[in-house]
C-alpha cells in the first residue's frame, strides 16, 4: 500500500482542482512502462534521457534538482575525503573546501593521483600543499580555478 498524494492543477476552465492518486502505484506503473536507467541513454525518439523517461535534452532539470544532485555529489566527495584524511573534520574550513573542490573536479581516482599533496595535507603542511598543487598538470589545465584554490590555502598557511 503506497501513499496518496494530492496533485493540484488548473483545469480547462482555469479552476484549481485536486487530483488524489496513489503516488507509489503511479511511480511503479511509470517505471514498468518507461524503465529506470541511472545513466543517460537515447530513448526511442532519439532524445537524451535519464531516470524514468526524463527527456533532459528538451526538458532539462530544475534548479532544485540540480542543487539536490550537487549536494549528493558533495556528500560523496566529503565521505571519500574523510577516508583519505582521518583528520579532515579538524582542518581549517578553507582547506576542507579546497580539498572538496579538487575532489569534485578530479574524481576519486584523479584526486588520489596527488600523492605528494595528500602527504602534505596529512602533515598539515600548507605551504607544501601549495607547491604540490602548482607542480601538476591540473594547475596548467585549470589555472583560474587552481589559483583561486591556492589563494584559499594561502589564507591559512
Amino acid at each position: 500500500m503506497g501513499g496518496y498524494w494530492v496533485y493540484y492543477c488548473i483545469n480547462g476552465s482555469d479552476k484549481i482542482v485536486g487530483v488524489k492518486m496513489n503516488s507509489t502505484e503511479l511511480k511503479n506503473q511509470l517505471i514498468e512502462h518507461e524503465g529506470l536507467r541511472l545513466k543517460p541513454y537515447k530513448c526511442t525518439a532519439g532524445k537524451l534521457t535519464i531516470g524514468c523517461g526524463r527527456n533532459i535534452e528538451d526538458v532539462g532539470i530544475s534548479y532544485e534538482e540540480a542543487m539536490y544532485m550537487l549536494q549528493n555529489d558533495v556528500n560523496i566527495c566529503i565521505n571519500d575525503l574523510c577516508g583519505i584524511f582521518p583528520a579532515f573534520g579538524s582542518y581549517p574550513e578553507n582547506i576542507q573546501r579546497v580539498l572538496t573542490d579538487m575532489r569534485f573536479q578530479l574524481g576519486s581516482k584523479g584526486f588520489r593521483g596527488f600523492r605528494m599533496m595528500i602527504r602534505a595535507v596529512k602533515n598539515q603542511d600548507w605551504p607544501d600543499m601549495i607547491r604540490q598543487m602548482k607542480d601538476s598538470a591540473w594547475y596548467g589545465q585549470t589555472p583560474n580555478r587552481a589559483n583561486n584554490l591556492i589563494r584559499m590555502v594561502k589564507a591559512v598557511a
